[in-house]
């Protein structure tokens, strides 16, 4: 059995040129025979390609080979191709030089007519389709899936593809715009103007996660984080989705520019509500508050129950020791109630017993290892509570009206944006600038908006389907 694929191009006048691009041939009907194999369709496509775009560039030299002033044809200087990279092998395009019409008396005396469009060496289909797998998966592996499931040029490498990662995200960087000392979300409202109804308010929840650094020992800390709108104010609107950002605290310029952008694509109006909320780390805090001075800044509650369950395990331990099960059953009891008055937002009683359970325990740490270490994660808890005080609401308030108590979201959010691609099972050192850079396309591809980035830039790419239920 045999087959002969080709490709066929018609003109305007119904002309047509046949090519053939694959031809193979089938034995016995067998599970591994049917169908075109992987070699197969990537010869088929890597042929196709070839075909359409000589015919693509003869038709548009062919186009503008007459001056538009006068008509004479351009005559040819030299001959020329470029080789181009796509999604489906290296493809050498005419890029000849025609000479000056000898109706313009200025300018150049040579032009390239294919420089109207022939602009990079790379077509923004693979620059795409590198971009989002190298933001998902290590570059070598990226390399690798590319060259076993595409016909791309052989040459494509990690490097080539970290460069076109770098080139995707600095551009999408110079976009951004230049950073605002003044508040971002506040802008004065213009007189008598007045301020429609805003819709729920936006929850960002910040964290942050370390990352092994390049050159030298140790590690540096990126801020990655969630923003999400609680409800729209009109009930047929459709709530945003929530959306994800990261960045290198210690390279990025324009960190409240980059959150700013972000929300308004949520829809943030002026006189929105922003609520950030944080596991109350020092340089987290600092974070938020550089962000927007005007929000509202929450401790969560997951992570003070966190370190409260540590505390309670610390407390079988005690128990556990001879004589010890009286008071550690006490000092379990005690914790509870620092509980139930943080969650009530009473933080001043709450640091007083706090502070009268270390004294307790201060009686006993010399006799006991066990209470030696509950002390000294009670101490440690006692400065973390007092350090965010002004943080720490009334969680039950908050609970019983629907609003956010907990950055769990976030943890979820560090793991996926951070974690999995720059930590877990990966040993890969980073620098700020790279790992910086890597962060912006990975968030564009998570919040499933690089291929929009990239139909601002190229206005043919990918064009949206339309509608069908809007065009009915």
């Amino acid at each position: 059995m045999k087959f002969r694929v080709e490709v066929v191009w018609v003109g305007e006048e119904g002309d047509e040129l046949r090519s053939g691009v694959l031809a193979m041939e089938r034995g016995q009907l067998a599970m591994e025979t049917l169908g075109l194999n992987l070699s197969e369709s990537k010869a088929m496509l890597e042929g196709v390609q070839d075909f359409v775009v000589a015919q693509q560039s003869a038709v548009d030299l062919k186009q503008r080979r007459r001056c538009p002033s006068c008509s004479q044809r351009y005559t040819g200087k030299t001959g020329g191709t470029k080789e181009v990279k796509t999604l489906f092998g290296a493809v050498e395009v005419a890029n000849p030089r025609w000479k000056r019409c000898p109706c313009q008396k200025s300018g150049p005396k040579t032009f390239r007519p294919a420089a109207a469009w022939l602009v990079g060496k790379t077509s923004p289909e693979l620059q795409y389709v590198e971009t989002k797998w190298a933001s998902l998966i290590p570059f070598a592996k990226s390399a690798e899936l590319l060259r076993e499931v595409l016909p791309v040029d052989e040459a494509t490498s990690p490097e080539s593809i970290r460069r076109t990662l770098h080139a995707t995200a600095q551009r999408m960087e110079e976009e951004l715009g230049e950073e605002r000392q003044l508040n971002l979300f506040q802008d004065e409202p213009q007189e008598n103007e007045p301020l429609e109804p805003p819709d729920g308010p936006i929850t960002v929840g910040i964290d942050g996660g370390y990352v092994r650094a390049a050159h030298k020992e140790g590690f540096f800390e990126v801020i990655a984080g969630r923003s999400v709108v609680a409800f729209r104010r009109e009930a047929g609107d459709e709530v945003p989705e929530a959306k994800c950002f990261g960045y290198v605290q210690t390279y990025d310029q324009k960190p409240r520019r980059r959150l700013w952008e972000l929300m308004k694509s949520q829809g943030l109006k002026d006189n929105q509500q922003v609520v950030f909320m944080s596991d109350g780390g020092e340089d987290v805090r600092r974070v938020q508050t550089y962000l927007h001075p005007g929000s509202e800044h929450w401790i969560d509650w997951f992570h003070i129950t966190m370190r409260l369950t540590v505390l309670q395990q610390q407390t079988k331990s005690l128990q556990g020791e001879a004589g010890g099960a009286e008071s550690g059953a006490g000092i379990s009891k005690r914790i509870d109630s620092v509980k139930h008055l943080l969650w009530h937002g009473n933080v001043a009683e709450a640091l007083d017993r706090q502070k009268e359970l270390l004294l307790d325990l201060d009686l006993i740490r010399a006799q006991s290892a066990a209470a030696e270490k509950l002390a000294t994660g009670m101490s440690e808890f006692e400065t973390y509570i007092r350090n965010n005080r002004e943080f720490i609401p009334n969680f039950g308030e908050r609970y019983r009206q629907g609003e956010t108590i907990t950055t769990a979201f976030v943890e979820s959010t560090i793991n996926q944006v951070v974690s999995r691609r720059f930590v877990k099972r990966q040993q890969m050192s980073w620098t700020l600038r790279g790992a910086h850079l890597l962060l912006q396309t990975r968030t564009k591809v998570l919040n499933n908006e690089l291929e929009d980035v990239f139909r601002r830039w190229y206005p043919q790419f990918r064009p949206k389907a339309a509608c069908t239920a809007c065009a009915a």
